[in-house]
């Protein structure tokens, strides 16, 4: 690792960072044929600062430019959301509405939800990574019904259903037939969750984003998809501030 000017550079996987405030501040640099500028983005969902840049750009230059931008990278990483670990009193959104960890002592250790809480016993410190286990199953439980029914009724077929926690896309579907979907979409509105896995079963029809596709895609969900996706851009990315 060696400083250049503000800027600290690691020659070996072509990463740097920026200083904010004096503390460096990570950069994955992405090469890219199709940028004709400089961009810097904050992925929201792993809190990382990422610069695209031509491929024959200087890197120099570059991450110079970037350090040009620390004021907007300050404001942008004031405005993450602050984590939420799971564990007695913590509130999340589940299905779209929000629900309460409640553990009491002497209660049963299985997780149980009534109305607005997640009721639960059992050893404390054990809390969060039983919740977790208890939204993964629920998750696959009724991606798993939902993706088989509504495959059903436009005679498609589905040869799998899998839960993932990828941080770049919601869910994937292969050639074969094989869903994978992230369990937080149970954190979602069921509408936002019923739009992702029509636009999975629409990928067994069209391996692509082509007009056909999107026309498949309503036409499975029975709605416009539009508002859903829209839901997506403007809160997915906090869905990943819930951890253990």
């Amino acid at each position: 690792m060696r400083a250049i000017g503000k800027i600290i550079l690691s020659i070996e996987n072509s990463e740097g960072a920026i200083l904010v405030d004096g503390v460096a501040v990570p950069v994955r640099v992405r090469r890219s044929a199709r940028a004709k500028a400089y961009r810097l983005s904050l992925d929201r969902a792993r809190g990382e600062l990422r610069l695209s840049l031509p491929t024959k750009a200087n890197l120099h230059r570059a991450l110079g430019w970037a350090q040009g931008h620390e004021g907007w990278v300050r404001t942008q990483m004031a405005a993450q959301p602050a984590l939420v670990m799971f564990g007695d009193g913590a509130i999340f959104p589940l299905e779209g509405r929000e629900v309460r960890i409640c553990w009491t002592q002497g209660a049963p250790r299985s997780v149980r939800l009534a109305e607005d809480r997640l009721i639960l016993g059992g050893v404390a410190e054990s809390v969060g990574p039983r919740v977790l286990r208890w939204l993964k199953a629920r998750a696959r439980a009724v991606l798993e019904m939902e993706s088989h029914a509504m495959a059903r009724d436009h005679g498609l077929v589905v040869a799998s259903v899998g839960i993932g926690d990828p941080r770049s896309r919601w869910a994937s579907c292969a050639s074969n037939g094989a869903i994978r979907y992230s369990w937080r979409l149970i954190l979602c509105p069921p509408h936002v969750r019923r739009a992702t896995v029509a636009h999975e079963l629409a990928h067994l029809l069209h391996m692509d984003h082509s007009p056909a596709f999107h026309a498949a895609h309503a036409r499975i969900l029975g709605e416009d998809p539009r508002p859903a996706r829209a839901w997506l851009r403007e809160h997915g990315g906090a869905l990943h501030r819930y951890i253990v």
